[in-house]
């Protein structure tokens, strides 16, 4: 039997397609890996999607959706052998995540979505470890058509991490918008207010004030701009993060990407940086409601801790 010799470890949204006998990996939370396999030739293919159908978007996304993902895979299996028939093996689409203020199974979802595009390919499955509620590390050797699946034990983090989803699955997100701005104030807290899963539970036009609606009003997730009379707000941002941490989304002109402002707001703590530019506040809510508050539901689900600094 051939020895296989290339490594591959896939990301989520990738795939890969070998002629050649190869090891393959890759790391599933509720996202789903298909295995492939000739049954003559040494040609095999994985991938690794995380939601089940793609919405339409450029082309490199598609490898992150599975009805997109698994018939790319299933296509350039058939370019190299356009008879040859294959066999499938499922695994992942653990229960694992929870999308806030949802009940959506996605792994569930990912599971389905595979079993049908195969079953429609007409490949059969000859093998699935699916759903349940860990994550899986998935090593595929294509040489000997062989899948190892080591189950990831929940961690305190993670279980943690779980606790607080399944709370807010339950509840509103609630939102501290902290600006100087008035107006700046009343555009975000219109957008938060017109999602369906968020509310604002304050504002804050400085750092003080912020500091005493945190300790109110207990907020999930903070909005928090920089440049602020009294005190900046990577200097608040680093006070917090040492005594009392929160997830915080740094809003900001200054926050350009990349820059050191960014950068630092980073190492202080924030668990998302936004530059206050690209959200086109007075143009209407459109880029608001796309760029802004995804941002906001994804850092409010996030369990933070207190972070220590040189002095």
């Amino acid at each position: 039997m051939a020895v296989a010799t290339e490594q591959v470890f896939l990301l989520p949204g990738e795939y890969h397609v070998s002629r050649i006998p190869c090891h393959m990996a890759t790391l599933l939370g509720s996202c789903v890996a298909v295995c492939l396999h000739h049954e003559t030739k040494p040609y095999a293919a994985m991938n690794h999607y995380l939601l089940a159908v793609n919405p339409g978007g450029s082309e490199p996304e598609k490898g992150r959706f599975g009805d997109t993902s698994i018939e790319n895979i299933v296509w350039l299996m058939k370019k190299l052998d356009e008879n040859g028939k294959m066999t499938a093996k499922i695994y992942g689409g653990a229960a694992v995540v929870s999308h806030l203020g949802t009940t959506t199974d996605i792994g569930g979802k990912n599971i389905e979505m595979a079993r049908t595009i195969l079953k429609r390919r007409g490949i059969p499955i000859v093998e699935e470890d699916v759903a349940g509620t860990r994550g899986r590390r998935i090593y595929y050797d294509t040489a000997a058509n062989t899948v190892t699946v080591k189950t990831i034990a929940k961690t305190e983090e993670g279980e943690k991490l779980m606790e607080k989803r399944r709370d807010l699955a339950t509840r509103k997100t609630r939102v501290l918008v902290v600006d100087d701005s008035p107006l700046v104030r009343k555009i975000l807290v219109k957008a938060i207010s017109d999602t369906k899963d968020m509310e604002v539970c304050g504002q804050a036009g400085d750092a003080f004030e912020a500091r005493d609606q945190i300790l109110e009003l207990d907020p999930d997730v903070i909005s928090l701009d920089i440049i602020m009379p009294k005190l900046d707000g990577l200097k608040f941002l680093k006070s917090l993060s040492q005594h009392y941490p929160k997830p915080v989304v740094i809003c900001s002109t200054i926050a350009k990407d990349q820059s050191q402002v960014s950068l630092k707001a980073r190492e202080y703590g924030a668990v998302d940086v936004i530059d206050k530019d690209k959200l086109e506040l007075y143009k209407g809510p459109d880029v608001i409601q796309r760029v802004y508050i995804p941002k906001i539901r994804m850092a409010a689900g996030k369990v933070v801790r207190k972070m220590l600094f040189p002095s």
